[in-house]
């Protein structure tokens, strides 16, 4: 049998076939594995793709022949993804507000490359989410990577922090760059978060990385390594509502005992919860940061939750309300 024009390249056409072409579900015999090789200008006996099948094993692509009737029929199995993982990621992609519809489709047409040909077109589903708004800020991906080799070879790092004005546009919160070190990142509410020391304000800060620009990684070392020594993010995540900061309080509070889902979902499972006084209610002690998004929280939950204490905190939310009130008596 003469050769084809393309023999160096067989074990790499057989292994895309046997990827493309076979999974769990779906299987080729022998006559149709060598039809799909002279496509791409290879030929092969049956012996030498046996020898192939092999190689292919060792390199980590297990093909599998079955008896099926009078036929074999081969199929790769044990894939490095599952296609319920595939959907799973896809799903994750689609439904990201911090991923751009480009970079999306981008990514989903990468995972299809990792399925056969039946299973990709599982793969394109709409996952449907109310009020989503993509991000517009395309190097996103790259300003990410900028942030953890920064932290990994210990440096600083200067940017442009960016916001919205009544144009619909992206201009500088001030005119200097900051220039912070960044010691972690986070995702909360379906945005990145940069978890840094700003030492011009001898804090930790965060900044949201969609609106970060021309991020340059500096020579200078990192500093703020003691306030980061004795730094929980876990716990800082949970203190932060939507990341908004404010002054760190513990808070006792009152609630009906059909919230108290909310409340494992929001603090975690291993807050202490004690019956209340108040029959049907419960009571627990959590850490927050004492924001306008916090006291947002507590108001959309409305009488089924009380702030007990501490009295500043109570105080605080008792006149928030009075300046509501307030505001809409106005005409």
């Amino acid at each position: 049998m003469p050769k084809g024009s393309n023999q160096k390249l067989k074990l790499y056409y057989l292994s895309r076939i046997m990827l493309e072409k076979t999974d769990d579900e779906h299987m080729i015999t022998m006559p149709e594995i060598q039809r799909a090789l002279e496509a791409y200008g290879v030929t092969a006996d049956r012996k030498s793709l046996y020898d192939d099948m092999e190689a292919l094993r060792v390199l980590g692509v297990e093909v599998l022949g079955e008896k099926v009737g009078r036929n074999y029929y081969y199929h790769v199995c044990g894939k490095q993804f599952e296609i319920a993982e595939l959907k799973l990621l896809v799903d994750a992609i689609q439904s990201s507000k911090s991923i751009t519809e480009k970079k999306s489709n981008e990514l989903i047409k990468k995972l299809a490359g990792m399925a056969s040909d039946y299973e990709a077109a599982q793969l394109k589903r709409q996952v449907v989410v109310q009020g989503r708004v993509k991000t517009m800020n395309e190097s996103i991906y790259y300003f990410v990577d900028d942030i953890h080799r920064a932290i990994a070879e210990n440096k600083q790092i200067r940017f442009e922090y960016m916001r919205w004005n009544l144009d619909k546009k992206m201009e500088r919160r001030r005119e200097r760059p900051y220039v912070v070190s960044p010691w972690a990142l986070t995702w909360d509410d379906e945005n990145y978060y940069l978890i840094a020391y700003d030492e011009e304000a001898e804090g930790i800060k965060h900044f949201r990385v969609d609106k970060m620009k021309s991020i340059q990684v500096l020579e200078e070392t990192r500093n703020g390594q003691k306030q980061f020594k004795q730094f929980d993010l876990a716990k800082y995540s949970k203190m932060s509502f939507g990341m908004f900061a404010g002054e760190p309080v513990r808070v006792k509070l009152a609630f009906k005992n059909e919230l108290v889902g909310i409340f494992l979902d929001r603090f975690g499972r291993d807050i202490t919860i004690r019956p209340s006084a108040r029959e049907g209610w419960s009571e627990t002690h959590v850490d927050v940061s004492m924001s306008d998004q916090f006291l947002g929280w507590i108001f959309a939950l409305g009488t089924d939750v009380k702030i007990i204490g501490p009295e500043e905190a109570v105080d605080r939310f008792a006149n928030e309300l009075k300046m509501m009130y307030a505001h809409y008596l106005q005409k």
